[in-house]
């Protein structure tokens, strides 16, 4: 691709706004600057819509009263995030069921409301919810969204965006990866370079580019620069690879939480093409201090390539924070003993469930897990051995120090105590009737936080702390989550970062050359 630096002599496009990635905050930002009076052109990379938004749970995270949440979401943040953001968030949380509704309107969507409290016991814990799209009217998630396979509220909520987006009649243009952000010599941001098929489109955005084109959980080279851990294996989405980081920094703006993402532990497909990680079940998460929920029984240890357990496996919110024990470098070896570890259960812990649910927006690949865990042995994504000697063996760890893990194992789960890591007694399932099964279990992100800096109105902003003029962001790009992640709050900042970049660029004075 050639192009030359400076705005063209003429445009293939002009609109008011160019919102660049369609997720939910994508979708979000085009419904609302559409509904401010704005023109919408609403650009995708990919040849088809949904993101990594489609394939979550589907709910976002609400709030019963701002100042709880806002107090909740500062503890999470860590002091990363500047309060008037995380105010103007909490905000929005109390505001999402309301606007969760009238987007239902659009095609009869059943609206859940869930009470659920924040995963950490901080201040203001006790005043979150849940809000989810269940059932809506004819729609199948698994045959209208055949490409996309994880929780099914995922696809619900992206199906009533996507119909909100649709009856507005926003011009989409798909399979149009956005390669620069043009501006004025003043700085101001008035338009992208893309490009469709083998053509580069200069398209002009008279009020401002909202960039909602995700994080960079599936490139490697930003991963290996801001990652701890020497293989981080992407979870479900290819399409996420920091296009808006890059083009962002390259017009002035400053990077935070580039350190923090949303991940657990999974196996790899044997398959050498198919391109994710394979998240191990998630259970239920809990609160400490509080009962651990019913049906929480986790099938498997973690041990590490010495043979000996250093994790609770099931932590308060295994599916942000798994990952983080199996990041250590040990300096004596110079390796990361850790990665890949092993996951070990028994004939009894395959029984359970399914260990691995698969994930993906993707239409080149399809898996599906079966439901007794035998169909991944013969593919060999599991191992079966009928002694702990013969498991040894295989992974290179000396037979003696795999069977005391075991059996120390074992006496914890007799006793109700694991004295080692402090695993919820309600968790642990012993280890003990052959045949065994195991993998090489390696961390897997889900989504980065890490992204431009934005303030309250999500205007992306420079080294300075100065608005980029024209430039905003919103969702997974530059989230507000910069040391411990509120489930649910990646869905719930799509929506809201969405709608208030939105109306606010809608207000600009449009750019006149």
């Amino acid at each position: 691709m050639i192009w030359a630096k400076g705005l063209p002599s003429s445009w293939d496009f002009e609109t008011d706004i160019v919102v660049v990635g369609y997720g939910y905050a994508g979708g979000i930002a085009s419904i609302e600057a559409k509904d401010h009076g704005a023109d919408v052109l609403l650009l995708e990379k990919m040849s088809k819509p949904g993101g990594i938004s489609i394939c979550s749970g589907g709910g976002l995270r609400t709030a019963f009263d701002a100042e709880s949440a806002f107090s909740y979401l500062k503890e999470t943040c860590g002091g990363m995030t500047p309060d008037a953001v995380l105010r103007a968030m909490a905000q929005g949380m109390t505001e999402l069921p309301a606007y969760m509704e009238e987007l239902a309107k659009i095609n009869e969507a059943e609206i859940k409301a869930i009470p659920s409290k924040g995963n950490y016991p901080f201040p203001g814990y006790e005043d979150l919810g849940f809000c989810i799209y269940g059932r809506i009217p004819g729609f199948d998630p698994l045959t209208y969204y055949p490409h996309v396979r994880g929780l099914r509220g995922g696809a619900r909520n992206f199906k009533v965006v996507e119909d909100n987006v649709d009856r507005r009649g926003i011009k989409i243009l798909l399979g149009a990866p956005v390669k620069r952000l043009l501006r004025t010599p003043d700085k101001r941001v008035v338009g992208v370079l893309a490009q469709k098929n083998d053509r580069l489109l200069y398209i002009k955005a008279r009020r401002g580019v909202i960039l909602t084109c995700g994080g960079f959980e599936a490139d490697e080279e930003l991963k290996r620069q801001f990652f701890q851990g020497s293989v981080i294996v992407s979870a479900a989405y290819r399409g996420n690879t920091g296009d808006g980081i890059r083009m962002a920094q390259e017009v002035g703006a400053s990077l935070w939480h580039m350190g923090n993402f949303h991940g657990s532990y999974g196996l790899r497909h044997t398959d050498p093409h198919y391109p994710f990680g394979l998240r191990l079940r998630r259970l239920p998460d809990w609160v400490p201090g509080h009962p651990i929920p019913s049906r929480s029984e986790m099938a498997w240890i973690v041990i590490d390539r010495h043979g000996r357990r250093y994790m609770n496996e099931y932590p308060p919110y295994a599916h942000d924070v798994g990952h983080r024990p199996m990041q250590y470098y040990d300096t004596e070896i110079q390796s990361y003993p850790r990665i890949p570890s092993f996951i070990i259960f028994d004939e009894e812990g395959r029984k359970l469930y399914p260990v691995v649910m698969p994930t993906f927006n993707d239409s080149e690949v399809f898996f599906e897990w079966s439901e007794d865990n035998l169909a991944e042995v013969d593919l060999g994504i599991l191992k079966k051995a009928e002694s702990m000697k013969e498991m040894a063996l295989d992974m290179k760890v000396e037979p003696r120090i795999l069977r005391e893990t075991i059996e120390q194992w074992n006496g914890f789960c007799q006793q109700g105590s694991d004295n080692d890591f402090g695993r919820p007694s309600e968790t642990m399932v012993p280890i003990q009737i052959p045949p065994y099964y195991y993998a090489q279990v390696w961390p897997v992100v889900s989504n980065t936080h890490g992204g431009p800096v934005h303030n309250e109105h999500w205007q992306v902003l420079d080294a300075f702390g100065e608005p980029i003029p024209g430039l905003y962001e919103a969702g997974e790009l530059g989230g507000i989550f910069g040391f411990l992640y509120l489930a649910g709050g990646n869905l719930a900042e799509c929506y809201i970062g969405g709608w208030t970049a939105a109306r606010h660029a809608a207000q600009n004075e449009p750019w006149k050359p």
